[in-house]
């Protein structure tokens, strides 16, 4: 893997916005691949920092984030429901 590649893997994995599943399409790796990388590239503090960062949430992950929208759509119309019952 050239240093180009590398560096924007980094870059990406380290952005909230940027799905696994959009690495995996840019540069054909895996999370554990993904992870794996950044194991090997970070100081031992900023990979772990790195990973508490990521471990859970739903916006490195496409399908948990898709669901939590959804979720959170349902829940805002129901409240614009509910603020249109009171007036």
């Amino acid at each position: 893997m050239n240093d180009d590649l590398k560096n924007m893997v980094i870059r990406m994995a380290w952005e909230d916005r940027t799905t696994f599943d959009e690495i995996y399409k840019k540069t054909g790796l895996a999370e554990s691949e993904v992870i794996k990388l950044m194991r090997a590239s970070l100081k031992a503090r900023s990979f772990r920092m790195w990973r508490k960062r990521v471990t859970g949430r739903i916006t490195k992950h496409a399908g948990k984030f898709r669901e939590s929208r959804l979720e959170m759509k349902r829940v805002s119309g129901r409240e614009i429901l509910k603020r249109g019952e009171k007036e």
